[in-house]
């Protein structure tokens, strides 16, 4: 089995985790000027409790570093307490 891939599909607002071709996890975001929102994540049912919406949220978070300067807000619950737990993504939070 493949490692879940993680991909910015920016038409639909949302990092997709796909596995063996299937998007099985999603972050959903909106921009706002210097501001992305991520507001909604979810992992298909048959594939919780592996880490995969840590793994999503990692990869957006560090592909939202990387290629922009924008404020991370977290109005999805999820992605507030991974940033919680995960003191050194603070920092996207008050850009």
């Amino acid at each position: 089995m493949a490692s879940p891939e993680v991909r910015n599909d920016t038409d639909a607002q949302q990092y997709s985790l796909v596995e063996d071709g299937e998007v099985i996890g999603l972050a959903a975001y909106e921009v706002d000027g210097d501001t992305i929102h991520f507001t909604h994540t979810e992992v298909d049912p048959a594939h919780r409790g592996g880490g995969h919406a840590s793994i999503l949220v990692q990869h957006a978070l560090d592909d939202v570093r990387s290629g922009s300067s924008k404020r991370v807000v977290a109005d999805c619950s999820y992605v507030h307490a991974w940033i919680e737990r995960h003191p050194d993504y603070q920092e996207l939070t008050t850009r």
